[in-house]
């Protein structure tokens, strides 16, 4: 079973409509790094994906956690809504993906980012959707 067949129509509605988000890495010492971002999540892929700059500090803990990726967790909450999804983060660096990502951004968010050569995507392979939509 997917993560999307466990989720309700409102948990994924709840994950298209604008809301920023926060992502929680792990810095080396183990103590928690939480930032504001935008987060696009593809439910049938089972991915979550977050465009930044390759130099931010979340890309420096995803990449120090070694190519298996890092567990993350990113979050969403509205009143009495809140949705987690938790999973094993990697930054990819291929053009296609980085497109595609900030196409997704764009529908989700209503604006196209500017340019940026040093985009990158972290994407969140979701093993653990939490939440109430």
């Amino acid at each position: 079973m997917t993560a999307a067949d466990a989720l309700s129509p409102e948990y994924l509605a709840f994950w298209r409509e604008y809301h920023l988000c926060t992502l929680t890495t792990l810095r080396p010492d183990g103590s928690p790094h939480v930032v504001p971002v935008g987060v696009t999540y593809d439910p049938a892929a089972g991915l979550a994906r977050v465009i930044t700059d390759k130099n931010s500090v979340k890309v420096r803990n995803v990449e120090a956690s070694g190519p298996g990726g890092a567990r993350v967790a990113v979050c969403q909450v509205h009143r009495g809504r809140w949705a987690t999804l938790e999973g094993r983060a990697v930054v990819r660096t291929e053009p296609a993906l980085i497109e595609d990502a900030v196409r997704r951004y764009a529908e989700r968010y209503g604006r196209t980012p500017g340019p940026n050569p040093d985009r990158v995507l972290i994407e969140i392979t979701v093993d653990r959707p939490l939440g109430r939509g």
